[in-house]
């Protein structure tokens, strides 16, 4: 073999290795990032775990050095690629996790932002104390229930924006800064449902509240009473601290039938100590059975539903304590499916139009024979405009919506179809819809519900004009 043919060899080779290497670290090496949607499953550059604030800090630095973008993941239920990008480098904020002051005096609580409600109600719950504000479960982490500003069953306590006090945010420049009300002030409202767009929060101070003993009180009725019997008997109770109802998904009551548990305080507190120690999540085997029938028949949704009243009717008198209403039991609800996912959609409608919302959803979807629709959880915002990508311009029933739906596009179709559909249903009723959800929605209807959408965006490049923390959301509706 002579000179030239070994050079030529030697060439071939190498750029055959470097193609290799380079197909490797593109396609092989490279990690798979999803959400519990189970719609986007996609390659992302690494995925680095939250050791410490200086590993955060050289993260962001070293993406500025080689223009990498940066995405931000807690539990990752919010469903629409809000925590992952392709390409991206997917910060893991879970093991960032630490309780870092609690003040049972003052009632308040710093905490990093991996930490979940679980780990803040074992911390407080035997010191007599409690979080306002929280979703109904408590697995999820602390940065992101901020970043999409959660709500739940308490009814005297607004959005989760007004138990903050303050919190430290790593920038897209690997700066960290305190923002509070009164210290880069205009921050605050844009980072609190801010979808982490806007850097990576780092620790919270919340302020907490006395645990309480509560009393259950359910009830069934009918639709078109539900407003004015939540004016009369919730609303103008001081005593109702908490409030949910659900309404029929069952083919022979479809949005017609309703049951409305409210939780009262309890005549005397002596006995708080009694019921104290905290509720564990358990599989119940009959609401799993039942909740799959309902997956794949009528027959099923109809003896679902049947259970659901007679359940819920049964507990009526129960005394519980308020850290333990807000751990609802969610394991029951665990499914797996090669083929098939479940989804979720919120909706905001005021009160004063939920009877006539009820009767034109129920319009739309009788119509809608192959949408899925499992369950409708309603809750109670009142009216909070604190944040810039606000959801309650108005004292709002918020309707959650349980979806099962198959993984194909053309299922994905199917249901961006009918949530588009509703979507223009909810914003004739003056509602608004929830943003941690799949991109169904237009852009149109993003404006409609969320005015302050664009100044949002805007905001996000004036404070990351690199557009270095970044996410399928903002693809979608921020460019």
């Amino acid at each position: 073999m002579n000179k030239k043919t070994i050079a030529s060899f030697l060439i071939g080779y190498s750029l055959l290795f470097a193609g290799s290497i380079y197909t490797y670290e593109q396609k092989v090496s490279r990690p798979v990032a999803d959400d519990a949607g189970q719609l986007l499953p996609t390659a992302v550059k690494s995925i680095k775990q939250a050791e410490g604030e200086k590993e955060l800090q050289s993260i962001v630095h070293r993406a500025n050095r080689t223009d990498d973008k940066l995405s931000i993941a807690g539990m990752q239920h919010s469903q629409g690629g809000h925590t992952y990008y392709p390409n991206a480098i997917m910060i893991d904020m879970k093991k960032y996790n630490k309780i870092l002051d609690f003040n049972p005096q003052q009632q308040t609580i710093t905490v990093q932002s991996g930490a979940t409600w679980d780990d803040i109600q074992r911390r407080v719950n035997p010191h007599g104390l409690a979080v306002k504000v929280m979703q109904s479960q408590n697995i999820f982490t602390i940065g992101g229930s901020l970043s999409v500003n959660v709500h739940g069953r308490d009814i005297r306590n607004d959005s989760l924006i007004d138990t903050v006090e303050s919190f430290r945010l790593l920038t897209a420049d690997g700066e960290i800064i305190h923002v509070s009300r009164e210290e880069n002030e205009e921050l605050f409202p844009l980072v609190i449902g801010g979808y982490g767009l806007f850097g990576v929060i780092l620790d919270v101070t919340f302020t907490l509240t006395k645990n309480e003993l509560y009393e259950t009180n359910t009830k069934s009725i009918d639709y078109s009473e539900y407003a004015s019997y939540f004016t009369k008997e919730v609303t103008n109770n001081r005593k109702v601290k908490m409030h949910l109802a659900r309404i029929s998904t069952a083919p022979d009551t479809f949005l017609r039938e309703m049951y409305v548990t409210d939780w009262t305080l309890a005549v005397s507190q002596q006995e708080l100590s009694s019921y104290n120690k905290l509720k564990e999540d358990r599989i119940v085997a009959a609401p799993k059975m039942l909740l799959g029938l309902s997956r794949y028949s009528d027959w099923g949704k109809n003896k679902f539903w049947e259970w659901q009243q007679m359940y819920m009717n049964r507990g009526s008198g129960k005394l519980e304590t308020r850290n333990n209403v807000m751990r609802s039991e969610t394991a029951f609800m665990e499914y797996e499916s090669s083929a098939r996912t479940e989804v979720l959609q919120e909706y905001f409608v005021p009160v004063s139009e939920f009877t006539s919302y009820i009767d034109d959803l129920r319009t739309l979807l009788e119509k809608e024979e192959e949408f899925n629709l499992l369950n409708i959880t309603i809750r109670y915002v009142e009216k909070n405009e604190r944040a810039v990508l606000s959801y309650a311009r108005d004292d709002m029933f918020a309707l959650v919506l349980l979806i099962n739906q198959g993984r194909s596009s053309g299922d994905m179709k199917q249901t961006e179809k009918v949530v588009r559909k509703m979507i223009d249903v909810t914003l004739e009723h003056n509602g608004s819809y929830y943003l941690p959800y799949y991109s169904y929605p237009t852009k149109e209807q993003l404006h409609t519900a969320y005015p302050r959408s664009e100044e949002f965006f805007q905001m996000k490049r004036k404070y990351d004009p690199d557009e270095r923390f970044t996410n399928f959301f903002y693809e979608e509706y921020g460019k």
